[in-house]
């Protein structure tokens, strides 16, 4: 009898996905507002470590026509070493943000849960895009 209660129990674990609390879908926008986002293949060819930030890594990315400086709150979840070569989406044509490390000149995109604790994830495209390539 317990034995049938125990494999019903881990049974049902399997099957029930893990719950996350999800943020609510941000309002939404037409089509003119996504078009105004300058979306770009970026490969990473420089990331280091910030002295005195406890989250963020620098990074150097080519965006074909030129190259940007990007600071990315991501030190939680990647060793810069590591992401060096890699290609991920930033958008180009935000404003760029003085802070107190430098000038930030974009925004790589990442998935996490609010909390975070739950990981960050870098968007990777698929193999084939190159830098510069416009996200539409």
């Amino acid at each position: 009898m317990i034995d049938e209660l125990v494999n019903e129990n881990q049974e049902k674990s399997m099957i029930q996905p893990e719950m996350q609390q999800f943020e609510q879908i941000a309002p939404t926008i037409n089509i003119d507002d996504f078009n105004k986002l300058d979306l770009r293949i970026a490969k990473i060819i420089d990331a280091k470590h910030v002295d005195g930030a406890d989250k963020l890594i620098q990074l150097t990315l080519d965006i074909g026509i030129e190259k940007r400086n990007v600071f990315a709150g991501i030190k939680s979840a990647y060793n810069p070493e590591n992401l060096i070569g890699k290609y991920t989406v930033m958008i180009a044509n935000l404003q760029p943000r003085k802070m107190k490390f430098g000038l930030s000149e974009g925004m790589v995109l990442a998935a996490s849960f609010e909390d975070k604790n739950s990981g960050i994830y870098l968007l990777e495209p698929h193999d084939g895009a190159k830098p510069g390539m416009r996200i539409r």
